[in-house]
């Protein structure tokens, strides 16, 4: 699959084991992971980043994060341009129970997913079944 994955966590070793995960299922044309979701944030809305940045089409989001939390990031991504946003699917992941939540927020259809940590192997191949759905028209 020609698929750009991004893992944003605060936890290095978090994001460490789920870039593993994502390796091991062969689903992913690059896999990236960052600790801080601004970055992310400011990468995703301006140009001068593209080239040190790929934009990923799937995000796997911690909720529970320091600087910014997943629902801050969520609402800076809702408030960038539908180009920078465009074809971008969010996995929220949490230690805790708050798909309820991530339901509610789901703006634009833009959240397929919710995941308990940790990453597992049969959620990701999962959850590219359900992005892959959204383009192939299903």
């Amino acid at each position: 699959m020609d698929m750009n994955v991004l893992f944003i966590d605060d936890d290095k070793a978090t994001n460490f084991f789920n870039k593993r995960v994502a390796k091991n299922s062969d689903l992913f044309q690059s896999i990236a992971a960052h600790q801080d979701p601004k970055k992310v944030i400011d990468c995703l809305g301006r140009d001068e980043c593209v080239k040190d940045f790929v934009k990923p089409d799937l995000i796997f989001l911690d909720i529970n994060m320091p600087a910014m939390t997943g629902w801050e990031f969520l609402e800076a991504f809702y408030n960038l341009s539908d180009e920078c946003k465009k074809n971008i699917k969010i996995v929220m992941l949490s230690t805790s129970n708050e798909e309820e939540k991530a339901k509610r927020l789901n703006k634009a259809k833009t959240i397929i997913g919710y995941a308990k940590k940790p990453l597992r192997k049969e959620y990701l191949d999962n959850i590219a079944n359900v992005y892959k759905s959204f383009f192939d028209g299903k």
